[in-house]
């Protein structure tokens, strides 16, 4: 079977936990860069790692990959590749890229030039003057970093954070991605209880319980790549059968989460009900101040509010005192809070076991780890 070169984009800080993921996928040549893991692997791996794959944001299969510091470089270097491996004379494919650091900055052209170099290499093997593009939408996209040219085709469609359980949220929801993440971090099993006391509408609650499900996040939606003559839906119904076999049925799992917002609540019911996970997760109207954590083991995993505004930071730091004060040591008891907050553990009142920089969205945060 021909084997693909992939590129799995990804939040900032989450490269190691991806390409561990991608390893137990199966993937080959698993290289984690900044922002990005790239690996290897037939179609197979295409289907898996779109369905399975909790971290990254989409999976891109590198057409080919030169250097162009003029637009003639571009073209020229565009028409090379294989283009109708992947291409058929009907389909669709868009242009969109970026580029930094390179001699060719106008994206406008940049698009424009690598749309008509696609042309050309297609009317040269299809012998045809006119692209209908009424079959599948292939996106091409293109990146130029420093004057390296690397030409991709988006295999996902939609974001792989977009699982289709989150069609509502609250007003400031973390990304389902950076979610998971915190929950890998914090090792969730099929019998961890995870409590997050400002559940909004109920994005790591519901990773968590897919998590200790092990329910692929991706198994019930569609991707750009079913419609790819050059895959096949074989492929697809094998990896969907496949991931529909991981799922364990009968856990101990339990996932609790608390609002003050009654709206949240109800809101995170609904959103886990659409996950599949409604068993598994329950929550309720209830201010930070008044939690009272349940004995024995547990873990503590949540994205407390914050505000870019001087009233809403003071407001943050005094919420991380109450925080500070209920979060209380216990040997049983774990903690993992996300904050932007450079001094979010004075006010918290205690220093960090261990601190992870991520992502949420383009706001550096630190992984506040408690565990000892």
């Amino acid at each position: 079977m021909k084997k693909f070169r992939m590129i799995a984009p990804c939040i900032f800080g989450v490269e190691g936990i991806l390409a561990d993921e991608l390893r137990r996928l199966g993937a080959e040549d698993v290289n984690a860069e900044n922002g990005r893991v790239l690996f290897s692997g037939d179609a197979s791996m295409i289907a898996s790692a779109n369905i399975n794959s909790r971290f990254a944001e989409r999976i891109m299969l590198e057409i080919g990959s030169f250097k162009a510091m003029t637009f003639t470089e571009l073209f020229d270097g565009v028409k090379a590749l294989p283009l109708e491996e992947y291409i058929s004379a009907k389909d669709a494919f868009p242009v969109k890229g970026w580029s930094l650091n390179s001699q060719l900055f106008s994206i406008p052209d940049c698009q424009s030039i690598v749309k008509k170099a696609v042309v050309e290499r297609l009317k040269s093997v299809y012998k045809i003057n006119w692209f209908e593009e009424t079959g599948p939408v292939h996106q091409l996209q293109f990146s130029i970093l420093k004057d390296q040219v690397t030409i991709m085709l988006d295999t996902s469609g939609h974001g792989l954070h977009k699982r289709g359980y989150r069609a509502n949220s609250n007003a400031a929801p973390i990304k389902e991605t950076l979610a998971a993440a915190m929950c890998d971090l914090a090792r969730i099993y099929p019998d961890t209880k995870i409590i997050d006391p400002f559940c909004g509408s109920g994005t790591i609650l519901i990773e968590a319980a897919l998590m200790a499900k092990k329910q692929a996040p991706g198994i019930r939606q569609n991707f750009a790549a079913e419609r790819f003559s050059f895959i096949g839906e074989k492929v697809w119904r094998e990896q969907r059968a496949a991931a529909m076999d991981k799922i364990l049925q009968d856990i101990e799992f339990e996932a609790i989460g608390y609002d003050i917002d009654p709206e949240c609540v109800k809101l995170t019911l609904e959103n886990a009900k659409k996950a599949g996970v409604q068993s598994l997760v329950r929550a309720e109207v209830r201010d930070v101040k008044d939690l009272k954590l349940p004995e024995g083991r547990a873990l503590v995993i949540t994205n407390p509010p914050y505000g870019e505004r001087l009233l809403d930071i003071r407001a943050a730091e005094e919420l991380y005192k109450v925080m500070g004060k209920v979060f209380v040591k216990d040997p049983g008891k774990k903690f993992f809070i996300i904050s932007p907050h450079d001094e979010f553990e004075k006010y918290f009142g205690k220093p960090a076991d261990k601190k992870r920089k991520l992502y949420n969205g383009m706001i550096k945060c630190d992984l506040n780890m408690y565990f000892k």
